[in-house]
């Protein structure tokens, strides 16, 4: 893990660091007659996203794996903000899960103006889901990764749409191995495992923005901000003893993360802007092993492969 320090720059470093410091910038565009889907919407920064997405005036389709959490989180956006609300059910955690919700969407929702891909996993042992891959590299990369691509076609249909991949400064552990994504010949290690993931979506965004330009519809990653979220409670009592009595203490409040994002939903002034990587709003360079393009160009066939997608876009 250390290893990848030696490749900043000390001039990365201190932007990073003065990012971590800076309030993150806010917007009062208005999101009305848009239509914003967002996964990971029962709780952390996709709840926060989606509280501000209606209070914003935008029309939201909400993605949740536990119907109950999705339908009480469509009763409060609905009472607190009048906001108009649909609610469909995928676990990020099966791809055929995710292709089923995608074209439910493609039939439901007549266009998509923004798609935030909140949904994310924290595992501290390996996990392998039904069809065969690690939980964390499917729920945070593989599932988002073919839901953007199934919903390009409304995306494109709203002639200016923005994709936010909701990444971490957690990609800085590194980790990615495209000869072992799903760890089945290393040691696991859950940071490392999850900073694959994180790495794996970030390569993805670059061949992304590089295949849309041209097309009005961009796609950016952010880093949420040092906050408290559900993630990591899916793990063993004693780690979740150690989020909520040690590490909460020194995160803050998901609200930063719900305002940011809607700052890059709506801003005006990023309506062209793609490919980057934001710290909240700030724009940062991520970490250098998440900037080598030929790994991505052969993530991007292996993700490719992987989801049954077919590389269209």
């Amino acid at each position: 893990m250390f290893r990848y320090l030696r490749q900043y720059d000390m001039a990365d470093m201190r932007d990073m660091l003065r990012n971590q410091r800076t309030a993150h910038r806010r917007t009062t565009a208005s999101l009305e007659g848009k239509t914003v889907v967002i996964s990971g919407s029962t709780s952390g920064v996709g709840l926060a996203a989606a509280r501000e997405v209606a209070r914003f005036g935008g029309r939201l389709v909400l993605l949740a794996r536990n119907e109950a959490k999705g339908r009480a989180v469509c009763a409060e956006l609905e009472r607190d903000s009048g906001a108009e609300v649909s609610l469909h059910l995928a676990d990020f955690a099966r791809l055929a899960d995710v292709r089923r919700v995608a074209d439910e969407l493609l039939d439901a929702v007549p266009r998509i103006d923004v798609l935030i891909n909140s949904a994310g996993v924290h595992s501290t042992r390996r996990r392998e889901t039904d069809e065969g891959h690690e939980l964390v590299f499917c729920v945070n990369h593989l599932a988002p990764f073919l839901l953007t691509l199934r919903l390009l076609p409304k995306l494109r249909d709203g002639g200016a749409a923005r994709i936010i991949q909701v990444n971490s400064q957690g990609h800085r552990f590194g980790g990615l191995d495209l000869a072992d994504l799903d760890w089945r010949r290393r040691w696991y290690l859950g940071l490392l495992a999850y900073g694959a993931s994180k790495t794996a979506q970030l390569l993805s965004v670059w061949e992304l923005a590089e295949r849309l330009a041209g097309s009005g519809v961009t796609v950016n990653a952010m880093h949420p901000g040092e906050v408290r979220t559900g993630i990591g409670l899916n793990n063993g009592p004693l780690y979740r003893w150690y989020q909520r009595r040690v590490l909460d203490r020194f995160l803050g409040d998901a609200r930063v993360s719900g305002e940011s994002l809607h700052t890059l939903a709506a801003a005006p002034e990023l309506g062209g802007v793609s490919g980057r990587y934001f710290n909240r709003t700030h724009p940062e360079k991520p970490a250098p092993h998440a900037l080598d393009r030929a790994v991505g160009a052969r993530l991007w066939e292996m993700s490719m492969d992987l989801t049954g997608s077919s590389d269209d876009v």
